[in-house]
């Protein structure tokens, strides 16, 4: 898989976790995120991911702020952007199974009860359903166009 991957600096660390996992993984990684713990605004790294992914060729992107709040916010005021926060296996199921999510945030802050890679590859083995869903994620996405 290919994935796109920004956070600011309340994430640096959880940030390096999951690229290198990913890259473990025999996956390719474009890290648009900082490496520094220097300020930089979770809106500006949000919009930069989101803008990479949306030119195609990835398969989903990842976001990573403090508490995953305030970037999956961001992100999700873009058109054709669906970006859940996921907390654990069941909600990273469920974002792809039912919300088609193409983006997934995550908190550099937050304490996990599993290991977030694990919660990751939920999400990424993790198909999308289709069917009543289907028309749910249309309704969503028309919500960006109004």
């Amino acid at each position: 898989m290919r994935v796109v991957i920004a956070n600011d600096h309340g994430a640096v660390a959880l940030k390096r976790e999951l690229a290198s996992w990913l890259e473990s993984h025999g996956h390719t990684v474009v890290n648009l995120g900082v490496d520094t713990e220097d300020r930089v605004d979770y809106p500006d790294k949000a919009v930069e991911a989101c803008a990479e992914f949306l030119k195609g060729g990835y398969d989903f992107g990842i976001l990573l702020c403090g508490t995953g709040i305030g970037i999956s916010m961001a992100a999700n005021k873009l058109a054709g952007i669906r970006c859940a926060l996921i907390h654990d296996e069941y909600t990273a199921r469920m974002a792809r199974e039912h919300n088609d999510a193409n983006f997934v945030a995550f908190g550099g802050r937050v304490t996990y009860a599993v290991p977030p890679t694990s919660i990751l590859e939920t999400f990424m083995n993790a198909k999308f359903e289709g069917g009543r869903h289907s028309v749910r994620v249309g309704k969503i996405d028309k919500l960006a166009r109004i």
